[in-house]
């Protein structure tokens, strides 16, 4: 279903707050995202029309920020920072030991569908590496100076609070 049919009063709202129609580009994204967790193509196709945008021109802003995403994903996302700074503080070992003690590669989701480890670079938080966020749907929180045992920790947490659901 389209953004216009399933949300036609946020739609017009969104372009309200615009004087360019090009502007809402972001605020549609994620209107689009918030229903499944990813932006299909055919809403990328939608929001193009719409702002008289080429679709790659959206889909590179879905590519570049690490807040939008094109793929389906398990209901957790681990992003662990691996920029240079980061790098340097250990990211790079700790996103590989992450993956090990998880059981996936980074881009993959565990078999229950809860947790997908992904690489991100540059989370403004260089001097506290290794770090991630977390992201929960539109939530997102920010783990600073982890260590895999700490990060092990609250995916347990994760998985228990779920499965109390």
């Amino acid at each position: 279903m389209s953004l216009t049919n399933q949300y036609p009063d946020e739609v017009q709202a969104i372009f309200a707050k615009y004087p360019s129609r090009r502007s809402a580009v972001m605020p549609l994204l994620y209107l689009a995202q918030r229903e499944e967790g990813y932006i299909k193509k055919e809403s990328m196709e939608e929001i193009a029309a719409l702002l008289d945008l080429d679709t790659t021109e959206v889909a590179a802003i879905v590519g570049f920020y690490s807040m939008y995403h094109d793929e389906k994903a398990g209901k957790y996302r681990i992003q662990v920072c691996t920029d240079i700074s980061c790098a340097l503080r250990g990211a790079d070992t700790f996103l590989e030991h992450l993956c090990d003690n998880i059981g996936i590669k980074v881009g993959e989701t565990t078999p229950d569908g809860l947790v997908t480890i992904e690489e991100v670079k540059c989370l403004a938080g260089c001097d506290k590496a290794p770090m991630f966020q977390l992201q929960d749907g539109d939530k997102v929180s920010y783990h600073e100076n982890m260590t895999v045992d700490k990060t092990m920790e609250l995916v347990e947490a994760l998985r228990k609070a779920q499965a109390q659901k």
